[in-house]
């Protein structure tokens, strides 16, 4: 329990062990390059193998750099930068273009002084026919804006909730690469089986969906497949996925980024026809939608639910595939957010800048008389309010369990969320999707929350 209240006042791991580990006579000072090497080695070792490395570690450390080798071996040495402003950064040292720095890095790059070479190279090439390309990101859609453009200059796609992908088939290998930039090798095998008779070269963009008699299941579904190490047969057969293609980024070895997305999907769909594979198979080209004007723009996006996604995505017809989150190309229209009236009940600190605050929610519902825990919630207050509550958490603790604390069931907060689905997991039976802090209701008391029989039923309507 010391270690605990240790760990939850300091906010941070690494930290918190340095803090706690008594000063010894350092060894000579090594070079970050030398350190790289002995913890990429780590890779391949069983975990008290691991352990008995940093024991001989620590105890040689100068405290300034144990810190830093704690970060780096529980692989929190992280600083916030944008990878648009590392991009940003890189291109202007270079002086390459930021696309070009885009592609170099996208994939699985490995820090050692050979890729940064090739990183920073003008005459560079690429070296692996397993490389993806930058995904183009979308930025919401701003409702209050009405587009000059007409509808008829825009692409109208289902925003579906699954995992976003790039199917990539050169010289007859198959590779899945996720936007988070992870290969998915093995974790989806009948996607890989589908494509290994075609005889085309090309880089698919689309999304990875549980998909089962027609339609997509929930994403909590997915995530069954994700979670697990080892596929058995009978989750394969539980669980099918299909990958809905709705973009083609290359071809028979052509990059067709530069190209509009009008024709890219007119060569996407003249593919799957000369499979004759639109509407069947794991691998299926995602159909756009059609809308005369922008209120049947909104009746689409406000029926998304109902066909089991989670919006409308907006495609300018004129536009290239661009590298990242770029304002005009791409616009993501999703459907107003589940909101609920819950209760606080337990407190946690948070990590980093907010470790001396209580900023760690979680929160309840009435049923039968009795508050249930349903939620954990960390972000949606204002600077201002944090501080306002944490003081309020203060002053009401009622118990103490390790970092948690109890508090008097007073403050209610609008929690709003994405999803809900039947749980077995969660003590109320029921998990919710994204949750996070709408607003502070300081004008309903803890008896005008929500019960947990709303919640139920917005299950059964989801």
């Amino acid at each position: 329990w010391l270690f605990e209240e240790c760990y939850a006042w300091v906010g941070d791991l690494a930290e918190t062990l340095n803090a706690l580990i008594p000063e010894q006579t350092a060894m000579a000072e090594q070079s970050l390059s030398s350190w790289i090497d002995q913890l990429d080695e780590l890779r391949r070792m069983t975990d008290l193998e691991k352990q008995n490395k940093l024991d001989a570690w620590l105890p040689r450390v100068a405290r300034e750099d144990r810190f830093v080798l704690l970060k780096l071996f529980t692989g929190t040495f992280r600083v916030g930068v944008s990878k648009g402003l590392m991009i940003r950064a890189i291109s202007e040292f270079t002086s390459l273009p930021k696309a070009a720095i885009a592609d170099r890095l996208a994939g699985d790059w490995k820090p050692s002084s050979e890729s940064f070479d090739r990183l920073v190279s003008s005459d560079w090439r690429q070296d692996s026919d397993s490389q993806p390309y930058p995904f183009a990101l979308a930025h919401p859609w701003e409702e209050t804006s009405n587009p000059s453009e007409s509808v008829a200059d825009y692409s109208i796609e289902w925003k579906w909730d699954g995992i976003r992908a790039q199917l990539i088939r050169r010289k007859g290998d198959v590779t899945f690469w996720s936007r988070g930039e992870e290969r998915l090798d093995g974790r989806f095998p009948e996607l890989e089986s589908s494509v290994n008779s075609w005889a085309d070269s090309f880089v698919l963009d689309g999304e990875i969906l549980a998909w089962k008699e027609e339609n997509p299941l929930p994403f909590n579904e997915l995530q069954k497949r994700i979670q697990r190490k080892t596929l058995t047969k009978k989750l394969i057969q539980q669980v099918p996925v299909q990958f809905i293609a709705f973009d083609i980024l290359e071809h028979q070895g052509r990059d067709l980024r530069c190209s509009p997305l009008s024709e890219r999907r007119a060569l996407l769909e003249s593919l799957f026809r000369a499979k004759e594979i639109l509407d069947k198979g794991p691998i299926r080209y995602s159909h756009t939608a059609v809308a005369r004007d922008w209120n049947e723009v909104r009746t689409l996006r406000d029926s998304a639910t109902h066909r089991g996604a989670e919006g409308v995505m907006l495609k300018r017809l004129d536009a290239n595939y661009p590298s990242g989150r770029v304002r005009g190309p791409w616009w993501k229209w999703k459907v107003d957010p589940y909101t609920i009236d819950a209760v606080l009940l337990y407190a946690q600190r948070g990590h980093g800048r907010r470790a001396s605050l209580y900023t760690d929610y979680t929160f309840g519902l009435w049923d039968q008389g009795v508050l249930v825990p349903f939620a954990k919630a960390y972000s949606g207050l204002t600077d201002q309010e944090i501080r306002e509550v944490d003081q309020w958490i203060r002053m009401h603790v009622q118990e103490t369990f390790g970092p948690v604390r109890s508090v008097l069931p007073h403050l209610v907060m609008e929690i709003a969320f994405e999803n809900v689905q039947l749980s077995t997991r969660h003590k109320c039976g029921l998990a919710v999707r994204f949750p996070r802090i709408v607003r502070w209701r300081k004008d309903k008391a803890p008896g005008d929350a929500n019960h947990l029989q709303d919640l139920q039923q917005l299950a059964q309507r989801s």
